[in-house]
């Protein structure tokens, strides 16, 4: 037991440090010598989980998907498939700015090491299109293609993705903020823009309890 406790330990570092070193240098140029220095083993410890970069890769990405879809079942409670997109690029982009692997995982997206077809940005853009198919069907929606909503939303947060890599603002709450202020007065019908939060639903919530904590306070 305490060898397979240590063998988890030692696995979790390496997809940690590895994540770390591909989110810094990139899949091609980063080495193994580096990753296992890194999560403090030897690499033939590392050669003993993974048998190659591109099989440690893959257990970034897995872990990665894991927790993308974690960001989006958080957001699945919303009154409105809308609210939901908005709610979800604000976690997503706060777990980006966060987490390094997920940020891994979505840097990987596309590189030729890939056996199994996995592929971040393209799930994300698929949950994008099928919670705006929702949006439409709810009646949500302006009188706007939902095709041209999704190509927009997704070319917009993914491009979010990419240059906040090197630039935390563009993953900033302000950002994403005035990305949907923009954009919701075009996307959603009247009847529901004036339910909608741009800031996301529950960055409004905490704000609209902080004040009331405070105003009790004087009181």
């Amino acid at each position: 037991m305490v060898k397979q406790e240590r063998a988890l330990r030692t696995r979790e570092a390496l997809i940690e440090s590895a994540a770390e070193v591909f989110d810094r240098e990139g899949f091609s140029v980063a080495s193994l010598t580096a990753i296992s220095s890194r999560a403090g083993v030897s690499n033939g410890a590392l050669h003993f989980h993974f048998a190659s970069k591109a099989a440690l890769a893959g257990a970034v990405e897995e872990i990665a998907e894991n927790r993308l879809d974690g960001v989006t079942q958080r957001c699945a409670d919303k009154p409105n498939a809308l609210q939901t997109l908005v709610d979800a690029t604000h976690e997503l982009a706060r777990a980006l700015r966060e987490d390094v692997v997920l940020r891994a995982g979505f840097g990987l997206s596309g590189e030729p090491f890939q056996a199994d077809g996995r592929n971040l940005r393209l799930a994300w853009s698929r949950w994008v299109e099928g919670t705006i198919k929702r949006a439409d069907a709810e009646g949500v929606l302006a009188a706007v293609p939902s095709q041209d909503v999704m190509m927009a939303v997704v070319a917009a947060t993914v491009g979010f993705e990419v240059l906040g890599a090197r630039d935390g603002e563009w993953l900033s709450r302000r950002t994403l903020t005035r990305f949907w202020q923009l954009l919701l007065p075009l996307l959603a019908a009247p009847a529901t823009l004036g339910t909608l939060t741009a800031e996301g639903a529950h960055h409004a919530r905490t704000k609209d309890a902080a004040r009331t904590g405070a105003a009790d306070q004087k009181a």
